[in-house]
């Protein structure tokens, strides 16, 4: 499929990549959605919790969100998606992933960036409990690599599924490792890591017998966390591995259905890797636009939405 030519003019002083990301992620406010919370257990016995909101009127329409790395289905980039298709007759469910809902998991595991059984179980329980008759999945960042790894990998999908969006994705994570690593985002790694091995302390409190205090403190980086914790309860090798297989990269040339892409040009998340022209000329079902402007998951417009939630909706409308 051709690229996208994007209409998206940022502010001018929105078009500062790091200025993008750090207000949308930290000073942006979405007012008045009501969600209403729903536990499920998963195969294992473990559990999510999901967030439910709803169009005023009945509907047979469905969008399934995903948050990205340390998110929760409270953050602003959720809620703007989910308020804006409730306005527009479209239920949203948004999915915390393990251990991000305010509640550490039961498991030792818990969620990465190619962790797609859990979303598949959950659209699963969406299936046996809903009626709903077109659903669309739409994930940032780490999700946003969990819904092209899900929708390129699974050779059945469900027909119920028509569409998918993805935004700000790290879907060559070893390229994206790389550039989180470096000078530019030592704000956004060092934030990461600090949120990340406090969580992993309360997992060596639950399971000692599988992870000491002592290998917690020893992470430097986000690399150590994927090396010591990610790869080892996931089982991957490494980090390395985790990367080389989770990675989304691999499986857009199989996506099946309507698949809208955008990733900014100026995300310093991302490499070079992550923005997949040849994938997406070769699979007429894969939709890249690549904005000069918008961070990482930024994207910032006047009018309380934002670009990336206006466009996922007209995408979902042009099927």
């Amino acid at each position: 499929m051709p690229i996208i030519e994007s209409t998206y003019k940022a502010p001018y002083f929105f078009r500062n990549g790091f200025v993008a990301t750090v207000y949308s992620g930290l000073i942006r406010n979405v007012n008045g959605l009501i969600q209403k919370r729903e536990r499920i257990t998963l195969s294992d016995g473990d559990f999510l919790d999901l967030d439910w909101s709803y169009s005023e009127e009945k509907t047979e329409r469905l969008i399934i969100i995903l948050h990205g790395l340390e998110g929760n289905a409270q953050r602003h980039y959720i809620t703007g998606t989910a308020k804006l298709f409730n306005q527009n007759h479209i239920d949203a469910v948004s999915v915390n992933f393990r251990g991000c809902s305010g509640e550490d998991n039961e498991s030792f595991r818990s969620y990465h960036s190619g962790e797609t059984e859990d979303l598949r179980q959950v659209i699963q329980h969406i299936l046996d409990t809903t009626q709903y008759s077109e659903i669309f999945i739409k994930g940032f960042s780490l999700g946003g690599n969990v819904t092209l790894k899900y929708l390129g990998e699974t050779t059945n999908l469900p027909v119920q599924i028509k569409a998918g969006i993805a935004v700000s994705v790290p879907c060559f994570l070893a390229g994206s490792a790389n550039e989180l690593h470096k000078f530019k985002n030592k704000a956004f790694h060092d934030k990461f890591k600090y949120n990340l091995k406090t969580k992993l302390l309360l997992k060596s409190n639950k399971h000692a017998d599988k992870l000491k205090v002592a290998d917690v403190t020893s992470i430097k980086t986000l690399y150590d966390f994927d090396n010591l914790y990610t790869s080892k309860a996931h089982g991957f090798l490494d980090a390395q591995d985790y990367y080389k297989q989770s990675s989304s990269l691999q499986f857009l040339p199989n996506i099946g259905i309507p698949t809208l892409l955008i990733n900014a040009l100026n995300d310093s998340f991302l490499s070079s890797e992550c923005y997949p022209v040849k994938e997406a000329k070769n699979n007429s079902n894969l939709f890249l636009e690549m904005p000069k402007h918008g961070g990482h998951v930024g994207f910032f417009q006047k009018g309380g939405f934002y670009y990336n939630e206006k466009r996922a909706l007209e995408f979902i409308k042009e099927l």
